[in-house]
């Protein structure tokens, strides 16, 4: 059976960078944390430092990497990014709107999560540009069943 309240690190993803889970179930939901293009080696999708130091920084990379990372995490719970339900997205500059909205779109549509996009001085780590937290709805029951019938 599977637990209706649980909270996961998930193995082959980058490490949280405090004392909190990727994702967290609290009975039919799934909760995923701030979640950016960092990957399991620390560094980070969307970042290229040419051999002169200039680092330049790509938007649209940077939200695939996010959106994909938000998949793999769902997956580890038996949900997808058709269950998210809402997502919170955090960008440091409006400007780079435009191109996240691009990306964004070849992943979800009308009938995809609500959204609501702010602007925010920073985050974490000066590579990033954008971050993303969501909500699934994923009934316990259903996931149990799924897994049953494999």
């Amino acid at each position: 059976m599977t637990n209706s309240n649980q909270s996961k690190v998930v193995t082959g993803k980058a490490k949280p960078r405090g004392t909190f889970p990727h994702i967290k179930r609290a009975g039919d939901f799934l909760y995923i944390s701030g979640t950016s293009s960092r990957l399991p080696d620390n560094s980070f999708a969307g970042v290229e430092v040419d051999e002169m130091g200039s680092t330049n920084l790509c938007i649209a990379n940077q939200t695939r990497a996010v959106i994909e990372n938000m998949a793999d995490i769902l997956a580890s719970m038996d949900a997808s990014l058709d269950d998210l339900v809402e997502i919170s997205t955090f960008l440091v500059n409006m400007n780079d709107f435009r191109e996240y909205n691009k990306v964004y779109s070849e992943f979800f549509d009308f009938d995809g999560p609500t959204r609501t996009t702010v602007a925010v001085h920073q985050l974490p780590h000066p590579h990033l540009l954008i971050e993303c937290k969501a909500v699934a709805y994923k009934p316990l029951i259903q996931a149990t069943k799924d897994i049953s019938d494999d």
